[in-house]
């Protein structure tokens, strides 16, 4: 393989892999930085319900997992802390499912296979010069850092808590929330259609984080039962339990000159995408979503460049930069005051955040915008 690049991803994960095959997909040669593990990976509990959108990408690159890693979600349902709730159903949006839970080290594995095969895609274990560096390194990015991009963070007081349950009933294809004073809880249904199993995430106080991290196995699964109004019946807890700090948080710049370069004839250019340039609370479960629709977006607009521009041209990389950000406000408006509104105590917001979870539940047309626009349709 030549070893000049149109493109260098620093990044390997799901974001920057699915970004690197949509590349190689236009021939163009990509780069990605992968540096080499040096401790045995951890078990991975975690669990992505990705969209209609993300679906029909990652199937276009052949990179869906198979079935057996996949749960399709054909109804949810999202509690309040008293008697406000809303239901969405797959078969009155005319869809065969409203979302796809999908294990991440069985879609991760399928992504690093595609990256094998594909020869436009050289691994490399440190960055190497090309017109365009795209950072998808995560919330914690170095070189996001390294190239003076403000990254604005407004921390939550929570953590997520992941693990997996088994459920003494089956959970029926349902995705569940719950709304507590004990954080906002969420069950999300694995192993197919007859599954008893459940991905957890559950958002809490800080404060709370170490006693329940370090809560014996039975204390655990009981609190969860508690919280979830015992509706999956005896919980066993089935995995390890892993945390981590909540945020909303946007980059300012989403792309730029490299340091130490000027715009010209041959620039040499940076972009964010995924948890580099933005965060949100994962209780719409449209992190990864949105990471993939940055790379689906950047592709596009370097797939319809004029032949003559760069990959590195600053003038399309600022059209993907507004044009994501476009798209992401609204949904993290609406992510930030339901978290926000749903963490406060005082009796009459309790009152009021119930009243408008019935409202929402009874707004018909208002209602079906918004889960066709969670399921990446209508856009």
């Amino acid at each position: 393989m030549a070893h000049t690049f149109d493109v260098c991803i620093r990044g390997a994960g799901i974001v920057g892999r699915t970004l690197a095959l949509l590349l190689a997909r236009e021939r163009l040669r990509v780069a990605l930085v992968a540096p080499q593990r040096t401790e045995a990976p951890q078990a991975d509990v975690r669990a992505y319900a990705l969209n209609a959108s993300s679906k029909q990408l990652l199937e276009s690159l052949r990179t869906w997992p198979d079935a057996a890693h996949v749960t399709a979600v054909r109804h949810m349902e999202v509690h309040g802390d008293v008697d406000g709730s809303v239901h969405f159903d797959a078969l009155a949006q005319g869809v065969d499912a409203l979302a796809w839970i999908v294990d991440v080290p069985a879609l991760e594995q399928r992504l690093a296979e595609a990256v094998r095969y594909q020869p436009q895609i050289e691994v490399v274990a440190a960055p190497v010069e090309a017109p365009l560096t795209v950072v998808c390194e995560g919330r914690a990015s170095l070189t996001r850092a390294e190239f003076g991009v403000d990254f604005a963070v407004t921390p939550y007081g929570q953590h997520a808590i992941a693990t997996r349950l088994r459920c003494e009933l089956p959970h029926g294809q349902v995705a569940r929330q719950w709304f507590s004073p004990q954080g906002i809880l969420a069950f999300l249904p694995l192993d197919g259609a007859d599954g008893h199993s459940v991905a957890v995430v559950w958002s809490l106080d800080h404060s709370q984080v170490g006693h329940w991290l370090a809560a014996e196995a039975a204390d655990f699964s009981q609190a969860l039962a508690d919280i979830s109004q015992h509706s999956l019946g005896q919980l066993e807890l089935q995995g390890p339990r892993m945390a981590w700090p909540l945020q909303q948080a946007i980059a300012k710049r989403w792309c730029g000159a490299m340091p130490g370069t000027t715009e010209g004839r041959h620039p040499r250019s940076w972009a964010l995408a995924g948890d580099a340039a933005h965060n949100v609370h994962p209780l719409a479960g449209q992190g990864l979503n949105l990471g993939l629709a940055d790379a689906q977006a950047l592709a596009r607009i370097l797939r319809t460049r004029d032949a003559w521009r760069s990959t590195g041209d600053l003038k399309l990389l600022r059209r993907y930069e507004r044009e994501r950000k476009a798209g992401l406000a609204p949904l993290g408006a609406a992510m930030d005051g339901l978290q926000q509104l749903f963490t406060r105590t005082e009796a009459p917001l309790q009152t009021l955040r119930n009243w408008g979870l019935r409202s929402f539940e009874r707004s018909g047309l208002l209602k079906d915008w918004t889960v066709r626009q969670a399921m990446g349709l209508d856009r």
